[in-house]
């Protein structure tokens, strides 16, 4: 897989992840070149499912420099493609058990292709993202003192 256009580092520290999922997105031309050019944010972005369609809320893509009348809108709502099946399946999970659709991050696969990487969360309680500091902080320690003792 290559890099990642954009990334949400929010997401894994304030949810738990359960599964994933590969989407395409629609993009105007404008938005991919902004994306390149590594202008866009999904901290605050979220999936929708309206209608039996995904729909990407709140993704901020800046508009592109160089662009004339043709530009976009920063925060329009983008349509996420999957098969029919797997968003049956998302929206029932979603509706049902109370679960989040949160994208993790936005990256061009081997073709040149945009895709998002999507996840079904839970959300973490307080103390959850307390005790995962800790345990980050605890790891963070533990390999600093291994360095220490090969040098």
């Amino acid at each position: 897989m290559t890099a990642d256009l954009v990334r949400n580092r929010r997401a894994l520290h304030d949810y738990h992840v359960l599964e994933t999922w590969e989407a395409g997105v629609c993009l105007l031309g404008t938005e991919v070149k902004s994306l390149r050019a590594g202008r866009g944010q999904l901290q605050d972005a979220y999936v929708d499912v309206v209608a039996g369609e995904l729909w990407l809320r709140q993704a901020h893509i800046s508009p592109y420099e160089f662009g004339t009348f043709t530009n976009h809108e920063p925060l329009r709502p983008r349509k996420l493609l999957l098969h029919k099946a797997e968003i049956r399946k998302l929206a029932s999970k979603v509706d049902r058990k109370g679960y989040t659709l949160i994208p993790l991050a936005m990256y061009l696969n081997e073709k040149g292709k945009v895709k998002l990487r999507i996840a079904l969360c839970e959300g973490k309680q307080a103390r959850s993202k307390k005790e995962a500091l800790k345990e980050r902080e605890a790891k963070r320690e533990m390999d600093r003192v291994r360095k220490g003792a090969r040098e």
